[in-house]
């Protein structure tokens, strides 16, 4: 069965769980970490989310797809960021750390893996 929506899609859904993990970890940091990193770690794990929404959205245009896609991934890179300075200012266990980062991981393989070889995700030329 072809998947009809992007939220269908493993990655999607790996992504949506990582933005949500972080968003909870997130709440117990610091006052002081309000504009920085608990908005910044926010945003950059939700973006991920939101610009796979828009290549799949764009998913019948090849560089446009691929675009968003390069978004992605350097939101999810941004996000890696992210949870090491969490662990390196102390606002999370290190095993609390190592399980957000192979979550965040396994999706920017998966991210790469369709960027890398996009067919099976475009829409068809009619």
């Amino acid at each position: 069965m072809a998947v009809k929506d992007v939220k269908e899609l493993e990655v999607y859904r790996k992504a949506y769980r990582v933005a949500m993990d972080f968003f909870e970890i997130s709440k117990g940091f610091p006052a002081e970490e309000r504009y920085a990193l608990v908005s910044q770690g926010r945003r950059s794990s939700r973006s991920v989310c939101h610009n796979l929404r828009e290549a799949w959205a764009k998913r019948s245009y090849p560089a446009h797809f691929s675009v968003k896609l390069t978004d992605c991934i350097g939101e999810n890179w941004e996000t890696d960021t992210a949870i090491d300075f969490a662990l390196d200012c102390d606002y999370i266990r290190p095993e609390v750390h190592s399980e957000l980062i192979a979550m965040n991981s396994e999706v920017g393989k998966m991210l790469r893996s369709i960027h890398n070889n996009p067919e099976k995700f475009l829409t068809p030329k009619r």
